[in-house]
C-alpha cells in the first residue's frame, strides 16, 4: 500500500511497483479519453474556442465536463464553447504531471513539490470520476463491494477505485 508523507523536500509518495503500473495505466487511459490537443493550424482552437460545443455522449466525458447551465441549452453550449478546451488542457497537464513524476521507475519514492501535488490531486480526482461513472458508484458502493465475490469482473475496478480514494485522501491530509 502506498504511503504519503510530508518531508522538508516536499510530499513523498511511496508506491509499490504494481501501484506505479496501475497509476500509469489509468493516467494513460485518461489522456486517451480526453483526446489529443488540437493542432496549431486550428485557428479557433488556438484561441481556446471549441468548434463543437455540445454535451459529450460518453457519460464519463459528460461527468468530467458537465454543463454549466442546466436550464438553457444555448447558454450551456456557449459557455462550453469558450471553456472546455482550457479544461481539457488542464486535465491533460495534470495527468501528464503524474506520468512524468512516475518516470523514476516502478516501486520507488516520488517526491512532489506543492504544484505537482496539486496536479496529482486533480488527476486522481478525474480518474476517480471516470471510474466511478463507469462503475455507477453510489453512496452504497461500499456495501456492494463488500458483498462482491472475487470472481466478479468488476472487483478489480472497485479495488482500483478504493485505492485511488485512499491515495487521494492521504495527499489531502498531508497538504492541509
Amino acid at each position: 500500500m502506498s504511503h504519503v508523507k510530508k518531508t522538508r523536500h516536499g510530499v513523498r509518495v511511496r508506491l509499490e511497483a504494481e501501484e506505479v503500473a496501475l497509476l500509469r495505466a489509468l493516467m494513460e487511459q485518461l489522456l486517451a479519453l480526453l483526446g489529443e490537443a488540437p493542432g496549431e493550424d486550428d485557428e479557433l482552437a488556438s484561441m481556446g474556442i471549441a468548434e463543437n460545443a455540445t454535451m459529450p455522449d460518453d457519460p464519463v466525458l459528460a461527468r468530467l465536463f458537465p454543463d454549466a447551465y442546466r436550464d438553457d441549452g444555448k447558454s450551456a453550449e456557449e459557455f462550453r464553447r469558450y471553456t472546455e478546451m482550457g479544461l481539457r488542457d488542464g486535465k491533460r497537464e495534470a495527468a501528464g504531471t503524474v506520468l512524468a513524476s512516475l518516470a523514476g521507475g516502478p516501486g520507488s519514492d516520488v517526491v512532489l513539490d506543492e504544484k505537482q501535488a496539486q496536479a496529482w490531486l486533480r488527476a486522481l480526482n478525474d480518474v476517480r470520476l471516470a471510474l466511478g461513472t463507469r462503475l455507477d458508484i453510489t453512496e452504497e458502493w461500499y456495501e456492494e463491494a463488500e458483498s462482491m465475490t472475487p470472481d466478479d469482473p468488476r472487483a478489480p475496478m472497485f479495488a482500483a477505485y478504493d485505492w485511488l480514494t485512499s491515495l487521494q485522501e492521504s495527499l489531502v491530509r498531508v497538504l492541509w
